[in-house]
């Protein structure tokens, strides 16, 4: 009779196949498992399902007071298997995905989709190590460098690999916000033992930008009795930062100690051949045709590595509309030519110059000024920079608008930003804000 009604009831909702798809098919996977006064009681088959659920639980109760023709309410439980004569046999076997989502990791993060080249291989080396020998091998692992340089996936893929080896391991990934935000509303809710036993009792933590953690007393306090615990008892502890522990200012003395207490690896900004191979990754990820040829020049033109997905999704966006099947030379070659008209034609030198005193906080007038303050200085080179290298201005004018004698100083200040810009991750990360800047006011 139950399965008959339920069976009677998912025919009912079938209109709302269309608006919420994912909805219905998740109930259809559902089995009724008895009524108990008013109370219907629902197994679903993972605890993602019952999460999903848990949140629709008002409309489904709604639903089958209509169908029931009185009030009833409805609690959803996990069912692994049912043997047949018996009870039901509720058992929580949580899915693979299950389990990186509980120690938030992204799913997508892998050692086999991570592109290797000699920028990273020291780090990719140092992290599989510690995957097979977790709390042994390097203890803190600790990795540094820019943004979009790999950090992150490699530290989640050393969690996946631990957690793939043994599903009873106490993982977990976080960022130092997270960490710093937790330990401040169990301060607040008189809940700190709950927030110790979660972090001390883990096998392996992994904490996203570690450096934000400097300054704040408390918080640095309570991490390092999270690390040595976690340590003493044999798990292990993988850290990211933008910069190694001896650069990280109002950091602990006693936390910089334990950082540098373990191996350092500094993860390099991505060559051409490492951008490629991310783009040709990321590519076959999507199921998205390319050319080589079209990888090379999207590889040499984008220098960010979070800008590539983004790039890629564009110019697929771009096949779409026309009859190619693929990425081509020809659709990437249009694309950044119009990417570059449309700079040219919208952006004016007046909005360099504005754009990057606004970013170092300094006059206008300042930048045709003839002070040679260093903050000043180093502005007016971006600024020579970028007239140059966004608005394809000639030496000649670059010098004319920022008044200086004659195109060698344009020169100089190009090469010295570029320059710069290779050994300094900070600087690099900078100039890439201020083009970004520049391009989104137009």
């Amino acid at each position: 009779m139950l399965s008959s009604f339920w069976d009677s009831f998912l025919e009912s909702i079938q209109e709302k196949k269309e608006k919420n798809p994912i909805f219905v098919s998740i109930l259809k996977d559902v089995q009724p498992v008895e009524i108990k006064g008013d109370t219907l009681i629902l197994a679903c088959p993972s605890m993602g399902a019952k999460g999903y659920l848990d949140k629709k639980k008002e409309e489904i109760e709604e639903l089958v007071s209509f169908k029931a023709g009185k009030k009833t309410t409805v609690e959803i439980v996990i069912q692994e298997k049912k043997i047949d004569g018996e009870a039901p046999l509720l058992e929580f076997q949580p899915s693979k995905e299950d389990l990186f989502r509980k120690a938030g990791l992204n799913i997508n993060y892998t050692f086999e989709n991570f592109a290797v080249s000699p920028t990273n291989q020291i780090a990719f080396a140092a992290a599989q190590s510690v995957a097979k020998s977790p709390g042994v091998s390097y203890n803190p692992l600790f990795f540094y460098g820019g943004v979009g340089v790999g950090k992150t996936h490699l530290a989640q893929s050393i969690a996946r690999v631990i957690l793939e080896n043994n599903a009873e391991n106490n993982v977990y990934f976080c960022s130092s916000e997270r960490f710093m935000n937790e330990l401040i509303e169990s301060i607040r809710a008189k809940t700190t033992a709950r927030f110790r036993k979660k972090y001390r009792s883990l096998n392996l933590i992994i904490v996203d930008d570690i450096q934000f953690l400097a300054g704040k007393q408390t918080v640095q306090e309570e991490f390092f009795h999270t690390f040595n615990s976690i340590v003493s008892a044999g798990g292990q502890v993988v850290l990211t930062s933008d910069r190694p522990p001896f650069e990280i200012r109002n950091l602990e003395d006693r936390l910089r100690s334990r950082f540098s207490g373990g191996l350092i690896v500094d993860i390099q900004q991505p060559d051409f051949e490492l951008r490629a191979a991310i783009l040709l990754i990321k590519a076959r990820e999507k199921n998205i045709s390319i050319d080589m040829e079209a990888a090379k020049i999207i590889a040499e033109t984008v220098h960010d590595t979070r800008s590539l997905e983004g790039t890629l999704l564009s110019l697929y966006a771009r096949t779409l509309t026309s009859n190619s099947t693929r990425i081509d030379l020809s659709i990437v070659e249009d694309f950044f030519h119009a990417k570059t008209e449309h700079t040219k034609k919208r952006v004016s030198p007046q909005d360099v110059v504005k754009t990057v005193c606004s970013f170092y906080n300094i006059k206008q007038s300042q930048i045709k000024g003839s002070t040679r303050k260093s903050t000043i200085a180093l502005a007016r080179q971006v600024v020579m920079y970028l007239l140059r290298t966004e608005l394809d201005l000639n030496l000649e004018e670059v010098a004319y608008l920022v008044k200086r004698k004659d195109h060698t100083t344009v020169i100089h200040a190009i090469n010295k930003v570029r320059e710069k810009s290779m050994k300094d991750d900070t600087f690099r990360h900078e100039i890439e804000m201020i083009t970004k800047s520049l391009q989104s006011s137009t």
